[in-house]
């Protein structure tokens, strides 16, 4: 998981409490991966006026059919995070990951994978020799301030629960959804959740109303609350529901995402999730300066494969307010 453009943006994202029930649209933008030549994911978050959705701050479609197709590789070098979990949650393909905490799988569908940065973790993500790389989902959870100096760690859990009901199944990636909850660890009260619909359905889904949701449709047809969504772009549906009212004619497939609003003053800049500019320069002269106190060597790689950081915007960064209540299209 990864941020590769070579002239990342800054995200200073201010804490924000819940807005009551509203239907936000915001549109995927096109991104290349910076040093990865040809290789584009669609990206949701963060949006100028939507930073996180609880602790939510990173969210990227790769492998979507409406990208841009170049055959460049996908594979991207060792590079460094910190203050974050990456969740990659892919729906076909295989990537193998290989990170400096002693981890080297293959990523496969149907499995969570799971990295922890804590103070900083380094990984690779290369295609595997004869199989396609892939298409699904990749996102960051931003790390409370507590917890952003524990000891990296991965996981992989192949055991997720389900839920069922008539028209709808629902795969609880990370956190609790309608009483049921995934082994994966979670620092922050959220969900992630891979849902399915069935041609004509109509579903109440049960949902937390101090929890903000939103929702991207991958396939299909979808009416949330409301609203009729085609693939692509984020529905925020803020706080205040304890339930979501869903349909679709064709069926759908789409990503549900939620928690509690985040209640920290976040920076982001590249690869890193942080509290003020300094950390971010801190990691960033660590990275370069090849710490492997912070940054240990990944097995296999060669020190010259490491992707350097990019140069550090010319400014200080100051907190940006989020802005809620006008809808994007």
């Amino acid at each position: 998981m990864s941020d590769l453009e070579a002239v990342p943006d800054v995200a200073v994202c201010e804490p924000a409490p819940g807005p009551g029930p509203v239907a936000e649209l915001y549109p995927a933008r096109e991104v290349p991966l910076g040093g990865v030549r040809g290789v584009f994911v669609e990206r949701v978050l963060p949006q100028r006026d939507l930073p996180t959705v609880g602790a939510w701050c990173f969210f990227d479609h790769f492998g979507s059919p409406t990208v841009t197709k170049t055959g460049a590789s996908p594979d991207i070098d060792p590079h460094p995070h910190i203050g974050l979990q990456t969740v990659t949650w892919p729906f076909d393909g295989r990537i193998r990951h290989r990170d400096s905490v002693g981890s080297d799988v293959e990523i496969e569908p149907g499995q969570l994978n799971l990295m922890t940065s804590g103070r900083g973790v380094a990984h690779s993500e290369y295609g595997v020799a004869g199989v396609h790389s892939g298409h699904g989902l990749q996102l960051w959870i931003a790390l409370p301030g507590n917890s952003t100096g524990i000891d990296a760690h991965f996981e992989q859990h192949r055991e997720l629960p389900i839920y069922q009901t008539r028209g709808l199944r629902a795969i609880i990636l990370i956190g609790s959804l309608a009483g049921l909850t995934s082994p994966a660890e979670a620092y922050t009260p959220l969900v992630g959740a891979d849902i399915r619909i069935e041609p004509g359905a109509e579903i109440t889904l049960p949902v937390r109303p101090d929890f903000e949701h939103a929702v991207m449709v991958i396939e299909g047809d979808l009416a949330v609350a409301g609203t009729e969504l085609t693939p692509g772009p984020l529905l925020y549906l803020g706080t205040e529901r304890d339930e979501l009212r869903l349909g679709s004619s064709t069926g759908a497939h789409f990503a549900l995402i939620g928690g509690e609003p985040f209640g920290e003053e976040l920076v982001m800049w590249w690869n890193f999730v942080a509290r003020s500019h300094e950390e971010i320069v801190a990691a960033r002269n660590d990275w370069e300066n090849h710490d492997l106190d912070r940054f240990p060597d990944i097995a296999g790689h060669t020190p010259d494969q490491r992707i350097p950081a990019p140069p550090l915007p010319a400014l200080h960064l100051k907190p940006r307010k989020r802005r809620m209540g006008t809808a994007h299209s």
